[in-house]
Parts: C-alpha cells; sequence; structure tokens
C-alpha cells in the first residue's frame, strides 16, 4: 500500500532557499534534462532541514518542469504533487503532461518530490521490517499485537539510523513551507496549485500557511485531517467499500454475462468469507490457502466497476475450486522502501491501546458493513501503534483565512480519500466542491475520467472562473465483461492513489 521509489539518477546542484526570503525571489535555479529523457527538465534546491533554524541544516528537494507550449500566453506556474505519502511530483511530470492540453499550453508545470521522496533526500528504511510490519496489521490476539508495536518502533528506529534528524521533520507542516521556498525559487509571486490525493493535504495546509501567495488552487481528493478518532477514520474508510460491494452485487445479480448471475452474489462473497476466516479456501490452481484479507484484497475490485467481469469469475472459481484466477489477483502489493510510515505517524495519530480495542473496532466495522466487513485501508490506523515517533502535525479542523475562490474535487465512490473526507475539507475550507458521481480515485486531469470535471477546473486554472455552486458530474464509468482490460485512473501510486 505505499508508493515506489524511483531513482532518478544525478541532477543539478541546488539553488539554496533561505526561510526569510520566501516572500521573494532566491538564487536562480540551475536546470538540466531529466534523465529519462522526455522533454521535462529537472533539479533540486536547498531549504532548512528544521524551519525553526533557517540557517542549520539543510536538505534537498527535486523538482521537474515542463514549459507551457505557448509562451507567448503563459498565465504562470502550476505545482502538482500525486499523492501518497510517498508519491513523486518529479516523476509524474517528467513522465508526461498531467493536465489537459489547453491547461499545459498556458501554465509550466512543476512537480516536485516531497521531503524524504525519491530526487529529495531519501528517507530510507529498512526494508525486511517495513514488510514486517506490514504483515503484522492483522494481530489476531495481544501477542500479535505486541509484536505489531516492537516492529514499528523496530522499524522507525531504522529510519533513523538510516536517515538521521530527517525522520524528525518530515510532516506536511515542513512540506507545506517547502512549496512555498520552490514558489520563491522559481521566482513567482503566487503558485498555481493542484494536489491530488495526499497532496491534498499539502494544498489544504499550504493555504492555511500563504493564503495570500495563491492564484488558484485545485485539490482533488481530499484527506480530512480533523478525523478525531481511530474509529472516525476506519468507518469512513470502510463504508464506500461497502456501498459499492452493494453496486457491483446488483449488477452481477441482473446480469446474464456476470458469472454469479442468479446465485445470490452477497451470498456467495459471504460463505467465501467464513470459508476464509475457518481455514478452508484454497486458490483452485495452487492449492495454498486463502485468508480473510488475501480475499478481501480481490474484492477490494468492486471499487472499479471496469474490473467487475473479472472479480465475479475470480469468486466463482473459489466457489467451485475449479477455474483460472486473474493473475496475481489474491496478491497484496509488496511493502517497499520509501517514507511512508514516518510521514504518516508525523501527521496522524490514531492511538489503539491493545488488541482488545482494535477487536472492539473490527467487530463494530463487521456490524456496520456485514459484506465487506474491512478495508485496506483501515491497516492505516495501526501503522503507529505504540507512538513510534511524535506526531508533530496532529488532526484539527483547517482554518484558512484571506485565500482566494479555492476548488476541491471529489469522487462519490472513492474507497481511499472518501466523499464525505471532501465534504467536511470543503466546508471547513470555504472551498468550492466539485462532485464527480463516478468511481476510482481522484478526477482531473489528462486521462481523466469526466470532461465535466476538466472542463470546470479548466476553466478555474485558466480564467479562475468558479465552478457553479453544487456542480456535479455524471459518472461515464461501465461495468465491464470478463477479461476485457481495465484502465484506471492514471494519477496512480502511494496509499491514497490505489
Amino acid at each position: 500500500m505505499t508508493g515506489v521509489l524511483i531513482a532518478a539518477g544525478a541532477i543539478a546542484v541546488p539553488a539554496t532557499v533561505n526561510a526569510m526570503e520566501t516572500g521573494g525571489k532566491a538564487a536562480a535555479i540551475d536546470w538540466q534534462p531529466c534523465p529519462d529523457g522526455k522533454g521535462a527538465q529537472c533539479a533540486t534546491i536547498e531549504v532548512p532541514l528544521d524551519w525553526s533554524q533557517p540557517d542549520g541544516a539543510k536538505t534537498k528537494i527535486g523538482i521537474a518542469k515542463r514549459q507551457a507550449k505557448d509562451q507567448a500566453n503563459r498565465i504562470g506556474t502550476i505545482l502538482v504533487d500525486p499523492g501518497g505519502p510517498g508519491g513523486s511530483g518529479v516523476s509524474m511530470v517528467s513522465s508526461g503532461d498531467p493536465f489537459t492540453e489547453a491547461v499545459t499550453a498556458r501554465f509550466d508545470v512543476v512537480g516536485f518530490d516531497p521531503r524524504g521522496i525519491n530526487t529529495s533526500q531519501q528517507l530510507l528504511c529498512d526494508e525486511a521490517l517495513s514488510q514486517q510490519a506490514t504483515d503484522a496489521r492483522h494481530p489476531a490476539g495481544q501477542a500479535d499485537f505486541d509484536k505489531l508495536v516492537s516492529l514499528n518502533q523496530q522499524l522507525m528506529d531504522s529510519c533513523r539510523a538510516h536517515s538521521g534528524d530527517l525522520i524528525d521533520h518530515v510532516d506536511n507542516l515542513n512540506t507545506a513551507r517547502d512549496m512555498d521556498a520552490i514558489r520563491a525559487a522559481l521566482g513567482e509571486e503566487k503558485i498555481n496549485y493542484v494536489g491530488y490525493s495526499y497532496g491534498s493535504l499539502m494544498g489544504q495546509q499550504y493555504a492555511e500557511l500563504f493564503p495570500d501567495r495563491i492564484r488558484a488552487m485545485v485539490n482533488d481528493g481530499n484527506m480530512d485531517h480533523s478525523l478525531p478518532t481511530a474509529w472516525d477514520f476506519m468507518r469512513t474508510e470502510t463504508e464506500p467499500v461497502e456501498k459499492n460491494f452493494v453496486e457491483f452485487a446488483k449488477w452481477c445479480d441482473t446480469t446474464e454475462t456476470c458469472a454469479l448471475h442468479g446465485q445470490d452474489t452477497a451470498k456467495v462473497y459471504g460463505e467465501l468469507k467464513e470459508k476464509a476466516k475457518a481455514g478452508k479456501l484454497t486458490d483452485p490452481e495452487t492449492g495454498d490457502p486463502v485468508d480473510f484479507y488475501a480475499l478481501s484484497q480481490r474484492a477490494f475490485s468492486v471499487n472499479q466497476p471496469p474490473a467487475w467481469g473479472n472479480l465475479a469469475t475470480d469468486l466463482k472459481a473459489l466457489k467451485d475450486g475449479t477455474g483460472t484466477m486473474s493473475p496475481a489477483s489474491l496478491e497484496a502489493a509488496a511493502a517497499v522502501n520509501n517514507p511512508y510510515p514516518p510521514i504518516w505517524c508525523s501527521d496522524w495519530r490514531y492511538p489503539v491501546q491493545d488488541f482488545a480495542e482494535y477487536e472492539k473496532l473490527r467487530t463494530k466495522l463487521s456490524g456496520e458493513f456485514p459484506n465487506i466487513e474491512w478495508s485496506p485501508y483501515v491497516d492505516h490506523a495501526l501503522t503507529c501503534a505504540g507512538d513510534p515517533l511524535k506526531t508533530t502535525n496532529p488532526q484539527q479542523p483547517l482554518e484558512i483565512e484571506g485565500a482566494p475562490p479555492l476548488v476541491m474535487v471529489g469522487n462519490i465512490h472513492d474507497p481511499a480519500t472518501v466523499y464525505e473526507w471532501n465534504k467536511t475539507a470543503a466546508k471547513q475550507s470555504g472551498s468550492h466542491l466539485i462532485t464527480y458521481e463516478g468511481w476510482g480515485h481522484t478526477a482531473y486531469g489528462n486521462g481523466g475520467p469526466s470532461p465535466c470535471v476538466n472542463e470546470a477546473v479548466d476553466a478555474y486554472l485558466l480564467d479562475l472562473t468558479v465552478p457553479a455552486k453544487g456542480l456535479s458530474c455524471p459518472a461515464t464509468e461501465k461495468p465491464a465483461s470478463p477479461s476485457a482490460s481495465t484502465t484506471l485512473n492514471p494519477h496512480s501510486s502511494g496509499p491514497y492513489q490505489r
């Protein structure tokens, strides 16, 4: 569930940005062609490791730029981040144009790697411990819970051993200040920003800190940094998956081409769950056991209608004990070496004290959401069990004053940054919320699912035309037959960019 870090090779000597200079223009950036050779330019800037000590140690931030295609009519710069935590804005921009042709004609587009990530100074943690801690997030008793707490602490200790004091300075408030340093280094009086998923938190908190330095801001797939408890987090992450399962089952029960048509899809899945929990469900091809979590990972495809046909075929194969499964359909994503745990624990605190409390939460989830019972995103609540790192940017409601009109985009069926979060963040920030009635995670941009969303956001970015109040854009996704290829949202990386 964590984002893959892509080595970017050697890049330019960094420019230095002093904290006291972020209201003006800093040293020139030494842009050089990005190592992948796809037309973007790359560089680094230096910023204070600790923004409260601007003359102290420095850390480097990687950036990548694509120049506006119509330089004669250039409006300014759009800063972009794809989310995560762990997603790379440098990789996003260097690999191609993330926005529509109308926008890339008029804006330079600059992607950045938040501190600790990719071309920025990397926060390195032990890969084996990362995997072990991930695997331990499904405790079945107090001994398992104690093991998880121990692994969480060992993992953070390994991050500190590999990366030093950087681990204490990776919260989102530092990232927001780094964003303003990038603005200053670019020589922009005001910045435009598009943040996806976890990148929305970067935008939200930048607007709190620097409201007068924004020309336009779009946050797509919003985090809600005011959720107070582990239950609030777990409930809101699971609710849309349950609703999406009901939609999947309804489609399957009424569609003749569905492999489970006429068999009561919800009942079939319930029976498979019970077999998995009892250790009696096996992969029909390999004979390997399929536990509840592996089954749930496969069922997560209910969140993407184009994958419904293949999901039904796999569930039928499990039910019958024969047939061919989709490739790697029951394999969870492997953990990789990245800074997700330290960033997450710096920004969120959801204390779960022991196994009894965890079991109570899970039982409550099963009662409220009887089909799905669990979402992979629920695991985030245990990333910081035992408080292995100080939460330096804890949750609180947004307070934004003096900013221009801001725009948010939220998908009704989003299983990651759920629609409820978007409504809350929009209300707290005063942002204009564009609702996409469809599926997947985030909606705006090149290759996005909704022309309606793209047109509204383009008008805002280009002309500062605020979307109509209550704008709601219809879904475009359709269920697909088995074996049909599925194209998921292009802005995909990191825990909140599934």
